[in-house]
């Protein structure tokens, strides 16, 4: 500590003067103390993640001890009150804390990407519709529940895309993908089932097979045309009817089919000569 003391003395001369000096001692506690020691500053924290990555929905909730009047900053930036800290992407942070008498102590924190997918729980139904059995006429319609923002797409090789509805499809098993906003896909297995064949075009199947069985079947039928296939029928229709019914020449070597069975051709073919007619 230092202590000043005034100090005057008369001295005359010609008239009266006064001399006054300063004198100055010093103690053993001139220097103030160090409000700092003695002090350890702890700086806690709890850290929630990121929803996902590119996200900046991270936080870091900061506590201290070891004083009290504490202020909080993060990256060196401006202290505040408040030990929380928001909106942040993912990475490493720093945040100090300070007490009243600016003495500090910091910790450090990692922010990670969580995982968007967490917690979810997305759910596919689909509303099939069928296709006939030689074209490609079956629907898929698909409906996803559980998050939002969903795209989906038919089987891996298929194209992701707004539109929850699926056309053109043959009978057939497929793989729907939905996915949402934030990524997270799940899948579901389908099947397009076939139409049922039809009492037209069965009428049709019982007559080849009862005329047509030596021509068209088997490893070698004539012209390379088997009819042993449903579909073959279907594709070959407008051929059975100029050969069977305009023409009169198949079966090949007769006998020419009759009123009755070239009725059954027609009948076929004019309700549209699809398997389902």
């Amino acid at each position: 500590m230092l202590t000043a003391i005034l100090r005057c003395r008369r001295i005359s001369f010609v008239g009266l003067t006064l001399l006054c000096f300063l004198s100055c001692s010093k103690s053993g506690t001139d220097n103030p103390g160090n409000p700092c020691e003695g002090i350890t500053i702890a700086v806690n924290g709890t850290v929630t993640n990121t929803g996902g990555p590119g996200s900046a929905t991270g936080s870091i909730t900061a506590t201290a001890s070891g004083s009290s009047g504490f202020t909080f900053s993060l990256n060196n930036g401006p202290f505040q009150a408040s030990g929380t800290f928001s909106n942040l992407v993912a990475g490493a942070y720093t945040i100090r804390a300070k007490n009243g008498d600016g003495c500090m102590g910091s910790g450090s924190f990692t922010v990670a990407d969580g995982d968007p997918c967490a917690g979810k729980t997305i759910t596919v139904t689909a509303d099939i519709g069928s296709s006939e059995k030689c074209g490609k006429t079956g629907t898929i319609t698909v409906t996803a529940s559980g998050s939002t923002g969903f795209m989906y797409r038919l089987n891996a090789s298929g194209t992701y895309q707004a539109a929850n509805t699926f056309t053109q499809l043959e009978a057939d098993n497929y793989t729907i993908y939905a996915k949402d906003a934030a990524g997270c896909e799940t899948t579901k297995q389908v099947t397009v089932p076939a139409v049922a064949n039809g009492p037209l075009f069965t009428a049709v199947v019982t007559l080849i097979n009862s005329k047509c069985s030596g021509c068209h079947t088997g490893s070698n039928p004539t012209s390379g045309i088997s009819f042993a296939a449903d579909c073959a029928i279907v594709e070959k229709k407008n051929n059975i009817k100029t050969q069977a019914v305009d023409l009169g020449t198949m079966p090949k070597g007769g006998p020419a089919l009759g009123a009755s069975d070239k009725k059954i051709i027609t009948d076929w073919i004019a309700a549209g000569g699809r398997a389902s007619d």
